[in-house]
């Protein structure tokens, strides 16, 4: 099996397009006022917005930047607003983080080989 997708519940299903195009996601599927879908600038995954009366609580998205510095930067020179900027976890991981306008936290990171393999990985 291989992730396809997921699907974020947002209140503001406008703004919410609006920021996942200005944030460079590619729009593939658009069918306003319920449902819109996304490719990543990178590798074959994609994900969508359904409107939604309620926000996600606990729903944390993780997308992969190899080049995590500069594009944060590029972001923020384009007004996006951190609640975290790259910082070196002691998971291993470099994560920033930003919510969307419906609260949805996003999480850019690099954890290179960590991400996968990380020294406390268990053996099967």
């Amino acid at each position: 099996m291989n992730l396809n997708q997921i699907t974020l519940p947002v209140i503001d299903f406008d703004r919410s397009v609006d920021f996942y195009r200005d944030m460079g996601f590619t729009l593939i599927v658009y069918s306003p006022p319920r449902y819109a879908r996304f490719e990543c600038p990178d590798g074959d995954a994609t994900f969508s917005l359904h409107a939604a009366d309620h926000p996600a609580s606990g729903l944390v998205v993780y997308f992969e930047c190899a080049d995590l510095d500069a594009r944060v930067q590029s972001l923020v020179a384009a007004g996006f607003t951190f609640t975290q900027l790259p910082t070196d976890e002691r998971w291993l991981w470099r994560e920033a983080r930003l919510n969307d306008p419906s609260g949805n936290v996003l999480c850019l990171f690099w954890a290179g080989d960590n991400r996968k393999n990380p020294p406390w990985r268990v053996t099967a």
